[in-house]
């Protein structure tokens, strides 16, 4: 329990853009079911083993002798004397999960260079650091990607995978106890430094900007694994990532510095319940910087206006680190929070208990019709660079059928592929369609996406290092014909199975408007009586968190999410009342390189009726 002098002292150090919604201390309660998450991630798999810890540690010191040797490498090369070829120096950091203190086994080490002026991003880290690191038998499956948006080299390294970034600064020299985390490493570096610089530097910010370090990693461990169970785990698709889902949990943290994960959580999903988005989750005022590097500011850049989601990094220069969201992943997680609220109100009650919560979603039961991704290629090398290819272009197919038929089709993408084991050197990918609720469908008028489709791979198939063998497929499956390897084990559920979901939604929905038997909840409403005022909280926050700002107004093509209970339990029982679509079997799919005009391909059209109706047409 947290004493009131320690309350007080708190109070005095504010760890947000604005006062916490509540100091109030953990209760006997709270104390249980933080108990309960640990066992639960433990139980899980989601802490690696102290030998993992120690190999990773010995890749860390590894890579670390192999920057500094080659740096040294580089200056010699450069025809520097031999004084400043010893004085010559590479620094490397660690960031994101494993920073945090949250990676699990297997994860990804992110960690990041930084070297010299005279050290070049393209000759000297992907040439000739990219040689010296093929040369090694530690490391494997070296993948350089040097047109990233944030340039990368990929790699396993003693079987632990490796993103290696690089940021050349405008130093002579890389003094060994340099501080990244200070403004001046920024001037007079290149877009990709800064970009590259972001992670670690967001990374360290974050941990300084929170109450409770240890409380902070076991919420977000929670919480991704909770995104993961349920499908929106995934910044690609156009749901949140890792540093997105940090930030979340980090604000929470702020607003509630005093209360053990187990509070946490439950205030996490009550919280994003009510959020006023495009309100923006920030968790220190915006800065204006003086190196005139652009900042998040929808008052003056058009592009941010359009942001639907934006959760703001803290580091300068700020930036939106959920562009990616779009309308329809904005909906999807919007009903999970719901769902998430409803659930931890239902376990205040004793009508629900965490494995409730983490329910994997029923994906291939919430839609009657869906899109089928299927790609292939001739070697697993060309298969793994097709891959990344295509997943960074799949959010493109869901932003492009949004706009083609005026946001009246929504797709849900399902994060990452599935593979079918009798088929080598292929994967597929899945995205659920329906009808937006309460949308009427015109008489005889088509939602034809024909078009949009054939856009969308021309433009997979335009990716310059394409292949021989290199192949997309698109096809519309229904959910009766979805594939058995998409399921665990490769068994379909029964129908039983899916029943007794149903009925678990249906029953926590009828408890909605339950009462606490124990008094626990009526001591909790009191103590949060102020989570009531966030929708206040949201726009005075953004008012006085932009630099210079005046006033902040909504984008018109904004998104009003609803905070009524509507759409609770939506995801553990998706059919029920939803206007679904038919539709009869598409033929079979043709795979092309590249699309030509005078010759017609088999594509999709969704055809309406008034009854709902739907039919499928090849031309």
């Amino acid at each position: 329990m947290v004493s009131p002098g320690s309350n007080k002292q708190k109070q005095q150090h504010r760890f947000g853009i604005t006062e916490p919604i509540s100091f109030g201390g953990p209760t006997e309660y709270d104390v249980i079911k933080t108990r309960e998450i640990e066992k639960l991630l433990q139980d899980a798999g989601l802490y690696e083993t102290q030998e993992e810890a120690v190999r990773r540690e010995e890749v860390l010191g590894r890579i670390d002798q192999i920057v500094k040797r080659w740096v040294k490498v580089v200056s010699r090369k450069k025809g520097l004397n031999e004084q400043l070829v010893q004085e010559a120096n590479a620094k490397i950091f660690t960031f994101g999960s494993y920073r945090l203190g949250v990676h699990g086994p297997g994860a990804d080490i992110d960690i990041l260079c930084v070297g010299p002026r005279h050290a070049t991003r393209e000759e000297d880290f992907f040439g000739e650091l990219h040689g010296m690191l093929s040369e090694m038998p530690e490391v494997t499956e070296l993948h350089p990607v040097p047109d990233a948006y944030v340039p990368v080299m990929k790699f396993k390294f003693l079987d632990v995978s490796v993103d290696l970034l690089y940021a050349r600064l405008s130093l002579s020299v890389i003094p060994e106890d340099l501080d990244i985390s200070q403004d001046f490493v920024l001037h007079n570096t290149d877009e990709q430094t800064v970009r590259s610089l972001n992670g670690s530097r967001v990374t360290d910010h974050i941990l300084r900007l929170l109450p409770n370090i240890q409380n902070f990693r076991t919420t977000l461990r929670c919480m991704k694994y909770w995104a993961k169970r349920r499908g929106v785990y995934s910044n690609v698709s156009g749901f949140l990532g890792g540093i997105n889902w940090a930030l979340l949990v980090a604000r929470i943290c702020q607003l509630f510095p005093n209360a053990l994960p187990s509070m946490l959580v439950s205030r996490f999903f009550r919280v994003y319940t009510q959020w006023r988005w495009p309100n923006p989750v920030m968790l220190c005022a915006i800065e204006e910087g003086s190196l005139g590097v652009p900042v998040w500011d929808p008052r003056r850049n058009p592009k941010d206006k359009n942001h639907l989601m934006p959760i703001i990094t803290p580091a300068y220069p700020s930036m939106n680190s959920s562009y990616n969201v779009s309308h329809s992943t904005l909906r999807i997680m919007s009903e999970e929070f719901q769902r998430g609220n409803d659930i931890c109100e239902a376990m205040e009650a004793s009508k629900a208990d965490w494995d409730n919560l983490f329910e994997p979603v029923a994906f291939f039961e919430a839609y009657k019709n869906y899109l089928q991704i299927d790609i292939g290629a001739q070697n697993e090398d060309d298969l793994r660079k097709w891959k990344g290819w295509v997943e960074s272009r799949l959010r493109q197919l869901v932003l492009r059928i949004e706009r083609h038929t005026y946001n009246e089709l929504q797709c849900h993408p399902y994060p990452g592929e599935f593979a079918d084991k009798s088929r080598p050197l292929h994967c597929s990918y899945f995205m659920g369609l329906q009808r937006k609720q309460g949308a009427h469908a015109n008489e005889g008028v088509p939602f034809d996406i024909r078009l949009t489709i054939e856009e969308f791979k021309y433009v997979v198939n335009m990716y310059t290092s394409w292949m021989p063998g290199m192949e997309i497929y698109v096809s519309h499956v229904k959910r009766r014909s979805i594939p058995s390897f998409v399921f665990p084990s490769g068994i379909r559920p029964s129908k039983e199975t899916w029943d007794s979901r149903r009925s678990l939604a249906e029953k926590l929905a009828e408890g909605k408007g339950f009462s606490d038997g124990s008094g626990e909840g009526r001591k909790r409403k009191q103590t949060d009586e102020n989570v009531g005022n966030l929708k206040k909280m949201c726009d005075s926050s953004m008012e006085s968190s932009l630099p210079n700002t005046t006033s902040f107004t909504k984008p018109s093509n904004a998104p009003v999410i609803s905070n009524s209970g509507a759409a609770a339990f939506t995801s553990l029982c998706p059919n029920v009342g939803l206007e679904e679509l038919e539709s009869v079997e598409l033929a079979a799919p043709i795979s092309i390189r590249i699309p030509s005009v005078a010759q017609r391909k088999p594509l999709i059209r969704l055809s309406f009726t008034s009854l709902g109706r739907a039919n499928v047409r090849c031309s």
